[in-house]
């Protein structure tokens, strides 16, 4: 296979030096994490996104070696491979190109004209094409026979031949492809027979745009109506140019008249029924894989603000799943998130039952000692947290708000059914709710980041690109934060570099059998846990209860040695080193540069010297909404609200402000400046204050602005 370490370097602007070392890497079986982690040096300090983006731009580079083989050995095979093609095909750089040469000696179906040539009026078509017909009625006669009824049945087929020839001509569909990327439009409209079901879809009714200028979210959102019928999608190019191009490239100078006419009839056929249905498929493909990866890269931005969210300091949690009618589910869970207590309360009509209601919610706090309370975000959350206010709790209690997207998928979950299988979903769901607020990344892991909530046209993009982005998000984040060995789940271990399900298993089973780890190297006795998946996966893991303190931090075991020496020269234990800023800033680390530690390496160690153990999010915090503010009706054109960002999209963001309706800051409204994308402005989970600026009571839409003076 060909070596592209070259190539890669140029198109993502890195040394060849990073390229190789990563490439490298990653084919000794390291993981990207690990890489980006551990192997600083080697990299030149290379983050995790443009480690991905060196084994991306690589397995397609070799994805198309294998098609570019594969085309030469079925060109060879017909004896037409010249040294010049050969040439060509080596050369080509895009899938496109090394398909426009191959297009020729592809199997075909029986096409018009197959059929013609069959019929024998390939030597007319040549003589047409070379601009030397004269007299076509009388050089058309002896190609009449029994398939071919006329003269002009004859040249028609002829002029078939043509149009196919011109149609795979490389250098024609090149000049097409150009010209229309470069000039064509999309457009789009409402059939008249649909107007009333379009209603969504009326922003995109009449619709015309440079395809240049077409956004992520217009194309999907165009797409998603067509494929239901509801748009007519199409793209308008400047046809006329273009057939005068390609007539221009096929008529021979000294062509006779009835030569000319006859390759600018070819010429507009084989631009209009074979040239650009071909390119507008490409056309429409490219938008489609240039609109999936900008909602993917949002989606994945999403995610990992939300799985980044801060956790709560471990404390006993009461978690309220509200309701109306059905009543709330209530659990009680300690603060490794284990459930201690369940039952239903009654605080809401029509149902209510208040008096039992707040005896049971004051009794639970007595007997748990609860140190905060999590109200799931859906029906009754308002008229809930209404309640709880109206108990008059210690001030030390807070109340959140938390998310519940995603909480039912959990619910009736393999997963969960696993952890509680003698509780009912109800009871699965107020947990998750619970556990979302104490740890959201080791809770939402447990669910397809798809059912979570965030992100735009989840389900309209390439699955496989969002399987592939969201599990390297998820798979980023875990690793970034580090798990307690001692009470992570098979879920959340499966992420960590170098182990996986089949591992986080026998984990899981060993830590069963055995107790709680007491050291990371105890993982090594771990069945079918070998020494490359210890070094991938050791600098992740942290343990607590370890007589080793480095076991808790993200110092790698292959440094320890490293620490010991620094603290020998110092004259003080690792343990005394550890947290004594005075005596790690003395450190010299130039002393203790070696052949595979540099400084990058160096500084990280210290980092984790001084914060061991140390958890990237921070802690989490709540926010108030208006208490008059119930339900969109009570809302006016500029009021000043509070509000928690719950999703964002390629157009704005959609921000929860305490009611059922969720309100939108456009992108326009989100500051002062040109700002291309909302994250540039805004994260998910972000408290803000914003300002109404419209209400659509009937269709229930909330319009908000950041652009206003607090």
């Amino acid at each position: 296979m060909t070596n592209h370490h070259s190539t890669i370097a140029r198109q993502l602007s890195l040394s060849l030096h990073q390229v190789k070392a990563v490439l490298e890497l990653l084919g000794s079986g390291a993981t990207i994490p690990f890489i980006a982690r551990y192997r600083k040096e080697a990299t030149g300090s290379l983050d995790e996104v443009a480690i991905a983006r060196i084994q991306d731009l690589s397995d397609k580079l070799q994805q198309l070696d294998k098609r570019r083989e594969y085309i030469l050995e079925t060109i060879s095979t017909q004896g037409k491979l010249t040294e010049s093609l050969r040439a060509k095909i080596l050369a080509a750089d895009s899938a496109e190109v090394l398909e426009d040469l191959f297009l020729p000696y592809m199997q075909r179906r029986r096409t018009r004209a197959k059929i013609a040539r069959d019929n024998g009026l390939e030597p007319l078509a040549r003589l047409i094409a070379s601009g030397r017909l004269s007299d076509a009625q009388r050089q058309a006669r002896p190609y009449v026979n029994d398939n071919v009824i006329d003269e002009t049945a004859a040249i028609d087929g002829a002029c078939d031949i043509i149009a196919e020839d011109i149609s795979q001509d490389a250098d024609t569909r090149e000049h097409v492809r150009k010209a229309m990327t470069r000039t064509a439009h999309l457009t789009c409209s409402i059939p008249s027979s649909k107007t009333a079901e379009a209603d969504n879809y009326a922003n995109y009714d009449k619709f015309d745009r440079s395809i240049s200028r077409v956004s992520s979210h217009q194309y999907l959102a165009m797409a998603r109506g067509h494929e239901a019928g509801l748009l007519k999608l199409s793209i308008k190019a400047d046809d006329d140019t273009i057939v005068s191009n390609i007539t221009r490239r096929f008529t021979p100078r000294n062509a006779t008249d009835e030569s000319a006419r006859l390759l600018a009839r070819v010429a507009a056929d084989s631009y209009k029924r074979l040239i650009r249905p071909s390119v507008e498929t490409l056309i429409h493909s490219r938008l489609k894989e240039q609109s999936d990866e900008t909602a993917i890269s949002l989606f994945a931005d999403n995610l990992r603000e939300l799985l980044m969210a801060p956790p709560l300091s471990p404390v006993p949690i009461m978690a309220i799943d509200p309701g109306f009618r059905t009543g709330c589910k209530l659990v009680v869970i300690n603060p490794s998130g284990a459930l201690l207590y369940h039952t239903v309360i009654y605080p809401n009509q029509p149902t209510q039952r208040l008096d039992q209601a707040s005896a049971t919610v004051k009794s639970l706090i007595d007997r748990y000692n609860i140190g905060a309370i999590a109200i799931g975000s859906g029906t009754a959350s308002r008229e809930t947290r209404s309640f709880i206010d109206s108990l008059d709790l210690p001030e030390a209690i807070k109340v959140f708000i938390v998310d519940e997207s995603g909480a039912s998928i959990y619910s009736a979950s393999e997963v969960a059914r696993q952890e509680f299988p003698d509780q009912d979903i109800t009871v699965r769901g107020a947990v998750s709710i619970g556990r979302r607020l104490l740890d959201p990344l080791a809770e939402l892991i447990k669910i397809d980041p798809r059912s979570i909530g965030v992100g735009q046209y989840q389900h309209d993009v390439n699955q496989s690109r969002l399987k592939q982005s969201l599990d390297m998000t998820v798979t980023s984040c875990v690793n970034s934060v580090g798990v307690d060995i001692n009470t992570a789940s098979p879920q959340l271990l499966t992420y960590i570099s170098g182990i996986g399900p089949s591992l986080a298993r026998a984990i899981i089973d060993y830590r069963d059998a055995n107790g709680q780890f007491t050291s990371r190297a105890q993982l090594l006795k771990v069945p079918r846990l070998g020494a490359k998946a210890y070094e991938q996966c050791a600098g992740f893991i942290r343990v607590p209860a370890s007589a080793q303190p480095l076991d808790n931090t993200a110092v790698h075991p292959e440094s320890y040695d490293l620490v010991q020496l620094m603290a020998k020269d110092l004259g003080v234990t690792i343990n005394q080193l550890i947290n004594d800023s005075n005596l790690i800033s003395s450190i010299d680390l130039n002393r203790y540069v070696d052949d595979h530690r540099g400084l990058p390496t160096l500084r990280d160690i210290i980092a984790e010297l001084l914060k061991p153990g140390r958890d990237p999010r921070t802690e989490a915090a709540n926010v108030e909404f208006a208490p008059t503010i119930t339900s969109i009706e009570d809302l006016t054109p500029g009021m000043i609200l509070n509000g928690v960002v719950r999703n964002i999209t390629a157009f704005g963001a959609f921000v929860d402000i305490g009611i059922k309706q969720s309100g939108l800051i456009h992108l326009s409204q989100m500051s002062e400046n040109y700002i291309k994308s909302p994250n540039e402005v805004v994260h998910i989970g972000q408290y803000l204050t914003v300002k109404v600026l419209d209400i659509d009571y009937q269709r229930g839409r909330i319009a908000l602005t950041l652009r206003f003076t607090h």
